[in-house]
């Protein structure tokens, strides 16, 4: 039996294991999306799992499996979702775990590994520094290290969402889309597709433009590593290196990557946010930009986009909702020069009020040296449904011999 059969039998094996301890997530048909690329789109809401994410799955198989060895503890590396996922899959599995995070993690993901049961370190200005400690500590004190997806069980484990996924389709799925970070959530559930179904389904990955390192080592027939990976939006498919194990099983069992920007991630954040009501976090939504972007074409076909996580800060879905709105223009920034006389401002917020515009913030300043003396300049952030009413002010104000434009917000 060669290592993809083997993942496949584990996988089935996994499903038992983890029955009583996982959610069997949603799979919902969104008619918002399968309007938008003209084909039958169902998501797969991994962001509604334990800890908010997929991780939990491989986590608590590959600690369960290690039978008595778990005794000892288990130590990983991570900057979130799985340090999450191996946090909580080792307390329920009464075992000690640790987990190493680089220190640009946010609070909250360390609080939330903390709240999980994990003793947390903080080492390191990077995941690569992070994992060079927690290999170090593994040594040390005889724990097993939990890697984050290059590992037969963790793959397996993964690989529990396809089993799922075509137990609740009410057809078989003609293709499914996969985000790829490290490789081991795709590799699962493809090994699984394929197995089951063989070419009559489409696996694809969708990886970040910026760590595009799949995408180049199947163009070169050899694992890349990325050297200099930028941040991101999709910061948990930012993975700088090419696993042995997920570089094979992709090259066998994947048949397309796509690459998207973060400028398309966060459409497809606010898109799920206001018309799904589903949070995805950037890592989340990257299948789904491939689609609304129309880099797959999926029209007439049953197709399954795997929304991977939630987890995501809410300062940084203050600024995707913000950036979208204005990119949109449901929020636009008005900027003028008015008199600096009793009455003028009174006038403009009239103005607004008549056309029904929202003001969000306003700034009033007459001691700025880009204006004349006796003038003030007004900026007011405005926010309305449908942008022509802004042009229709805009033009109102300036025909009272005011001047009046957009501005950058």
């Amino acid at each position: 039996m060669n290592i993809s059969d083997q993942i496949y039998e584990n996988s089935i094996k996994a499903l038992d294991i983890l029955k009583n301890v996982i959610h069997v997530t949603p799979l919902d048909y969104s008619r918002t999306f399968s309007e938008i690329t003209k084909g039958n789109i169902y998501l797969k809401l991994e962001n509604l799992q334990k800890t908010g994410s997929f991780k939990i799955r491989g986590a608590y198989f590959k600690i369960w499996s290690l039978g008595n060895e778990k005794s000892k503890g288990v130590i990983a590396a991570s900057a979130g979702n799985h340090a999450q996922g191996v946090a909580l899959a080792a307390t329920l599995l009464n075992t000690k775990s640790i987990i190493v995070m680089p220190e640009i993690a946010s609070v909250a993901k360390i609080n939330a590994t903390k709240g999980y049961g994990a003793d947390v370190i903080l080492y390191g200005k990077s995941f690569d520094e992070a994992m060079s400690k927690a290999i170090e500590l593994s040594k040390e004190r005889g724990y097993t290290l939990i890697h984050a997806y290059d590992d037969p069980e963790i793959i397996a484990g993964q690989g529990t969402i396809a089993h799922e996924i075509l137990q609740q389709m009410p057809t078989k799925p003609d293709i499914v889309v996969i985000p790829i970070g490290g490789g081991g959530l795709i590799s699962g559930n493809a090994i699984v597709l394929k197995k089951k179904l063989g070419n009559k389904i489409k696996v694809i990955g969708v990886e970040p433009s910026y760590v595009a390192k799949y995408s180049l080592g199947l163009k070169e027939g050899k694992p890349i590593d990325v050297k200099n990976a930028p941040p991101g939006l999709m910061d948990g498919l930012i993975v700088k290196g090419s696993g042995k194990y997920t570089f094979e099983f992709i090259k066998e069992f994947v048949d397309d990557i796509i690459k998207v920007n973060d400028s398309e991630v966060a459409r497809a954040m606010f898109l799920l946010l206001e018309r799904g009501k589903i949070l995805a976090e950037g890592a989340g939504a990257a299948s789904i930009a491939a689609l609304i972007e129309h880099k797959i074409n999926v029209e007439g076909k049953n197709v399954v986009v795997l929304i991977s996580g939630g987890n995501v800060d809410m300062t940084r879905i203050s600024n995707i909702l913000n950036y979208e709105l204005a990119k949109s223009g449901r929020i636009v920034k008005l900027s003028g020069i008015i008199p600096d006389m009793p009455g003028w401002l009174d006038k403009v917020l009239g103005k607004l009020a008549e056309a029904k515009l929202n003001v969000i913030d306003i700034r009033h300043d007459r001691i700025t040296p880009l204006i004349d003396p006796g003038t003030a300049l007004v900026e007011v952030l405005v926010e309305s449904p449908d942008p022509s009413a802004i042009d229709e002010v805009i033009n109102e104000l300036n025909n009272s011999g005011l001047k009046f434009a957009k501005a950058m917000p």
